[in-house]
């Protein structure tokens, strides 16, 4: 008879990881509105035109939400991989991270926009890889 031995997460290591992943969706966040400002200061016209929608200006307002769903999304599929995949979830989840965001630069591509607003909207998707990777996942023991 060989029992299964539980992992015990104390109310400390719980508090800890839950504020380490609110730290990456704000680190985040953060990021990509330093990114957006530091392009606006430069001059940066961040006017988007999609192929038949009308013109859209990316301001703080836009980038907050969609980094702040984005990143959202990203720790909810950790969790959802935590639960039902616990040894193999850091390892599929940073492998689907990066496949996520080398697929987000297919959208700038498809859109008429500055170089300004190409490589600033691009260096926000990095920035948001980089933080959601580095803070999400539990350090390995």
């Amino acid at each position: 008879m060989s029992a299964t031995v539980e992992p015990t997460v104390t109310p400390t290591t719980a508090t800890s990881s839950l504020r380490r992943r609110a730290l990456g969706v704000a680190a985040a966040v953060l990021a990509c509105l330093a990114i957006w400002g530091i392009g606006e200061v430069a001059g940066v016209d961040y006017t988007i035109e999609s192929p038949g929608q009308p013109a859209v200006v990316v301001g703080p307002g836009e980038i907050i939400g969609i980094t702040l769903g984005a990143a959202l999304l990203g720790w909810a599929a950790l969790a959802l991989l935590e639960r039902f995949v616990p040894r193999v979830a850091r390892l599929v989840w940073i492998s689907l991270a990066v496949l996520v965001t080398v697929l987000s630069f297919g959208p700038l591509f498809g859109i008429e926009a500055t170089a300004g607003a190409r490589v600033a909207l691009g260096a926000m998707h990095v920035a948001v890889a980089v933080a959601l990777i580095a803070l999400l996942p539990t350090r390995r023991r």
